[in-house]
């Protein structure tokens, strides 16, 4: 049940009998006709801008089509008043009956409740993490994994047809660099002095890499040129590596669909393929590109390259795909890549990038625009850089240096839980800070506590009425008698339980699944309300002593809130708290 959709429905037939009637005139776009809650919730339960918007179409005053439109809305049952405000604003109560509805609903789906159908037929694929297969996963790199998991859940929930990808980029020279890496630490294993010189990884998590390289190629390898065991040793960390990303991958709840390889472009003739189908679009010359803009770098020499017109399709310059000197650039095999999307029938794109790849997001949207000549886009979400704190000092992390505060080092210190929720406060552009005292402080000023609770309370409540010998089950509260449900704290918990379908549709459309973890800090704020009221007028209490009928009635709405919370923690790959220790 999504009342906000009911509603419009009902606005947009009402403009239609409008229309028949002649009262507006034919061919009005009504796209932009919204129903919603109001900004006052004095002024009603929703509000429509329907007159505002069609007002300049219509050639008529935003006045004159509100009063009509509210003469209309006047005998649909389910409104009870509909008031012209302002210049043309269409502030509307619904019957008290809808919202025992509303109620009911969420009892009866379950956490089901607010699954929508907007992406009905629609199959997208979500990349996030693709984290180079050269070291553990940083605290960076656990904001994305969460992006990218609750954005990719949200868009299940949203009815789309959701493959969760992670792009090893694993044909690069940085794999080489590990190799080498590695093969100091086999060397270690066998007692020799690594030499870890400039550019190689330091890490001590490469230790267990060469001890189980030496276990199962003994000294084979020791005094040996880098050709005859670079290719083995660099498949073999690679892998090592890639297990231990799945393992922290795991350890905060991700699972991906698909793990695809970099390397298995190469050689295969599907980079040449992807830039054959550019070239016959007529977008791959050979040209020369104009200096960078600013100061004119001491070793700058034009070039001619194979160049991508990606300028065609919005970027600032066209971008290399072949160097001078033959070789693939960067840009050829992500090219390459996003095109076996398209081509394995995905609808829609989404890549999870960290911020420091703003400068990749024109050319690659203009790659797959002129891939798919259009038909498939691509949304980009960057994800800005977490800052940690510890006791009021500030973590420093280094990849290079090895000294990185990990993935796993967080999760272990704070749970997966807390993790996930914190990382989703913020809007994924938007620097995070996460302190590590402050995400553990029960306390309303921390949304993991305080949403969490709310289910707690909720839970603490159904063992009381169990402990009654009461049968609460939401079926039996579907059942109830909820007209009694009228106090103005009921009545807006009950409103902000009905927006939940609203919200999954506005936060699945924008791909920003922050906004959930944002209802549901005010849908327990609304609860955490309406129990402290409960404190100071008993009538109001969940649990009324003795009254089986009764406690029903408020239980029955304290338990939708939880089914509400429960859907949304889901989404964000949270468990909800049954009790809080």
């Amino acid at each position: 049940m999504n009342i906000f959709a009911d509603i419009r429905e009902a606005v947009l037939t009402a403009l239609s009998d409008l229309t028949a009637e002649g009262t507006l005139p034919a061919g009005l776009d009504t796209a932009n006709v919204a129903v919603e809650p109001p900004r006052d919730p004095l002024h009603g339960d929703m509000a429509t801008n329907a007159a505002m918007v069609l007002a300049k179409p219509a050639q008529m005053k935003p006045r004159d089509i509100a009063e009509a439109l509210a003469g209309k809305l006047a005998a649909d049952p389910r409104i009870e008043s509909a008031e012209v405000a302002g210049p043309g604003f269409l502030n509307l109560r619904l019957a008290p009956a809808i919202w025992a509805d509303v109620t009911r609903a969420a009892l009866r789906a379950g956490t089901d409740f607010g699954r929508a159908t907007l992406g009905q037929g629609i199959k997208v694929n979500v990349e996030y993490v693709s984290a180079n297969p050269t070291g553990p996963m940083h605290v960076g790199h656990t904001r994305g994994a969460v992006f990218g998991d609750a954005l990719a859940s949200l868009l299940d929930f949203a009815g789309y047809d959701v493959t969760r990808e992670y792009y090893i980029n694993d044909g690069g020279a940085q794999v080489d660099v590990l190799a080498r890496s590695a093969y100091e630490r086999y060397r270690e294993a066998h007692g020799l002095e690594p030499e870890i010189s400039e550019g190689l990884y330091p890490g001590d998590y490469l230790i267990p890499v060469g001890a189980a390289l030496k276990e199962k190629y003994g000294d084979s390898l020791l005094n040996k040129p880098e050709a005859d065991w670079l290719a083995d040793v660099r498949d073999f960390a690679t892998e090592a590596m890639m297990e231990m990303i799945r393992g922290d991958l795991a350890l905060l709840g991700v699972k991906m669909d698909v793990f695809y390889s970099e390397k298995s472009l190469y050689g295969t003739g599907q980079i040449e393929a992807a830039l054959k189908r550019l070239e016959d679009l007529g977008l791959i010359y050979e040209g020369v590109l104009e200096p960078p803009k600013g100061k004119l770098p001491e070793d700058w020499e034009e070039r001619e390259q194979t160049l991508f017109k990606s300028t065609q399709f919005g970027d600032d310059v066209d971008r290399p795909v072949k160097k001078s000197d033959g070789a693939w650039t960067y840009f050829a095999p992500d090219i390459a890549y996003h095109w076996t999307k398209v081509e394995r029938g995905f609808d829609m794109l989404i890549d999870v990038f960290g911020a420091d790849h703003g400068g990749y997001v024109k050319r690659m949207k203009a790659a797959v625009a002129a891939l798919s000549e259009g038909r498939v886009p691509l949304d980009i979400k960057l994800i800005q850089l977490v800052k940690l704190f510890k006791n009021g000092e500030p973590f420093k992390m280094s990849k290079r240096a090895g000294t990185f505060v990990t993935l796993r080092d967080v999760v272990e210190q704070a749970g997966a839980d807390v993790t996930r929720f914190h990382m989703l406060t913020r809007k994924n552009d938007a620097p995070l800070d996460f302190d590590f005292d402050k995400v553990l402080e029960q306390s309303k000023d921390n949304p993991v506590f305080y949403v969490q609770y709310a289910h707690a309370r909720v839970c603490s409540v159904m063992r009381k009425a169990a402990e009654a010998g009461w049968d609460m089950s939401d079926a039996r509260l579907a059942g109830a008698d909820l007209s009694g449900n009228t106090h103005p704290a009921e009545l807006e918990l009950v409103r902000k339980i009905a927006e939940w379908p609203r919200h999954v549709e506005i936060a699945a459309r924008a791909n920003e699944p922050h906004r959930i973890a944002f209802f549901l800090y005010d849908l327990a704020s609304d609860l955490h309300a309406l129990w402290n009221r409960g404190n100071e007028e008993p009538a109001l209490r969940f649990f009324q002593e003795g009254d089986e009928a009764a406690s029903s009635a408020k239980i029955a709405l304290a338990r939708a809130s939880a089914v509400v919370i429960s859907a949304g923690l889901a989404i964000l790959g949270v468990t909800p708290a049954e009790e809080m220790r």
